[in-house]
């Protein structure tokens, strides 16, 4: 789910053609996909196609959406691959069997028994990270459990549950209770009414905290997620556990109709997404299940606000703005920091290159988003906008540059403004750290390496396609001639040696008679 697939490699550094390494995978995205992609626990696996610079495609394939690491998720299928009936039912039971042990109806029933008990019987097995009824202490009797949960741990599951940490398939990082504040003040000042909150389990809780306690008009919340464990905190209505990466409800049409009503609710009014997926997600599968959340808000929407956008909060490091603009252009970088209680490096207060570089993204216009001031964030009037203490206004660029907090300085060779610690190399023509590599590869396609395009727009794609389908079907025809062959070959030589041993068997009795 971030950013390299142990032994797949379908990584955003390892998937971009751009990548300063010679070869990578990249996911293969179609709007209408020639049959229904095969499914794996996590849902509909992606396509991915290995990629090398000079090359032609390699053969495609399916694995999980997911999971990035095959300990975690196993699965894989060549696109072209035909299975028996027999791999195909084992297939399906392997995905039941990896399903949570309860079902989303009696997550719900179970909360309700819960939040009935009194407070000495309310425990949570942290081992399983389960709350437990009465009649589950005994199995639970020898791990470690805590006890009196109170009702405002239950409003606040992500401190109860201990955060995911493989950082290779859904590493959890949290928002920090001041960027969480200050995301819930600027949805009130905007005047949102409802949030649909996808992937970012703290900042659901804490608005449905502020609503329970507050006399003014409540913001209401849905949790999109992939973790099950928030299933027992929640009603249905507050949570679907949700795949972003393939736009997959795990609970069927029933999670999916609370999603649909959620944002078609007012005419599809007074309604926001704010989601935080994992650093490393690549950012094309992304995109695709936004627009699909999109597309499904502005079915409710009248045919006279057909020109509208469904306003987003799209949380992600700030390296990532080419490639999101690509797929929004109406999106804008704000300069808001935003910090994770759990994580080393990207924590509030820091300087220099330490500070977090996470941002937010955004189709709302930048002049309508006041940065706290307290902070350090100061109003720039040429760019219209807030922005960071030393993000300098340059006169020859016309606007703030800054990315990562720091004060950029002007190159006039590259006619931009650029990192602090870089200068210009004159071999390379453009700015670059010092002790960089001159001889890197360039961007460019990696098939023909004209650097006025990348691989999928590739004139000579389609031919080389084709003639890689070709060799790809004589290859598999040759394959299963020498698999034939070597069935053959094997059986001959069993049936060589047995009439030997017979033999052998027959002069022995001769002998011994």
């Amino acid at each position: 789910m971030a950013a390299l697939r142990d032994g797949l490699g379908a990584g955003e550094a390892a998937g971009s053609a751009s990548s300063p390494v010679g070869s990578g995978v990249e996911v293969v995205l179609s709007s209408e996909p020639a049959a229904p992609a095969p499914r794996c626990p996590h849902g509909p696996t992606l396509l991915f196609v290995k990629v090398s610079r000079g090359k032609e495609d390699t053969r495609r394939f399916y694995a999980c959406s997911a999971c990035r690491d095959r300990k975690d998720c196993n699965f894989f299928q060549w696109e072209d691959e035909k299975l028996s009936g027999a791999r195909l039912a084992a297939r399906e039971a392997h995905n039941r069997r990896c399903q949570p042990p309860l079902s989303r109806m009696q997550c719900v029933q179970r909360y309700l028994k819960f939040i009935e008990l009194p407070l000495s019987q309310r425990k949570f097995c942290q081992r399983c990270q389960q709350l437990l009824l009465p009649d589950d202490w005994e199995k639970h009797r020898e791990h470690q459990v805590m006890g009196d949960i109170s009702v405002t741990q239950l409003k606040r599951p992500s401190q109860l549950l201990s955060p995911l940490e493989n950082k290779k398939t859904n590493a959890q990082y949290l928002f920090a209770d001041r960027s969480c504040q200050f995301l819930i003040d600027l949805l009130s000042t905007l005047g949102f009414r409802r949030v649909l909150c996808v992937g970012t389990p703290r900042l659901h809780e804490l608005i449905r905290l502020k609503a329970s306690g507050d006399n003014k008009p409540n913001i209401k919340s849905l949790l999109l997620d992939i973790d099950f464990r928030y299933s027992q905190f929640y009603m249905e209505d507050s949570f679907c556990r949700y795949n972003m990466f393939n736009h997959h409800f795990f609970d069927g049409e029933a999670a999916l109709e609370v999603c649909r009503t959620f944002l078609q609710e007012d005419k599809g009014e007074g309604v926001i997404m704010v989601t935080d997926p994992p650093f490393g997600g690549l950012v094309e599968p992304l995109a695709v299940t936004f627009k699909k959340l999109i597309a499904m808000w502005k079915k409710g929407q009248s045919q006279d606000n057909n020109h509208k956008e469904l306003p987003i909060f799209w949380i992600f490091p700030y390296f990532f703005e080419s490639r999101i603009c690509q797929f929004f252009p109406s999106f804008c970088m704000l300069d808001y920091q935003v910090d994770y209680d759990n994580h080393a490096l990207y924590k509030h207060g820091k300087t220099g290159r330490k500070q977090s570089p996470v941002r937010i993204f955004t189709n709302i216009p930048p002049n309508k988003v006041i940065l706290p001031v307290k902070e350090g964030y100061r109003f720039c009037p040429l760019c219209q906008r807030y922005v960071s203490l030393e993000n300098q206004h340059c006169e020859h660029c016309n606007s703030c540059t800054s990315k990562d907090g720091r004060k950029w300085n002007h190159c006039f060779l590259c006619k931009k403004c650029v990192k602090p610690s870089w200068i210009h190399c004159s071999v390379c023509n453009h700015c670059a750290l010092p002790d960089h590599s001159c001889e890197g590869p360039r961007d460019g396609c990696f098939i023909c390496g004209e650097l006025d395009h990348k691989r999928s727009s590739c004139p000579s794609i389609s031919a080389a396609t084709t003639m890689s389908k070709a060799v790809r079907k004589q290859k598999q025809r040759k394959s299963n001639k020498m698999k034939m062959e070597t069935t053959k070959g094997q059986a001959m030589n069993h049936t060589s040696v047995t009439r030997k041993k017979k033999r052998r068997e027959r002069a022995h009795q001769y002998l011994c008679s």
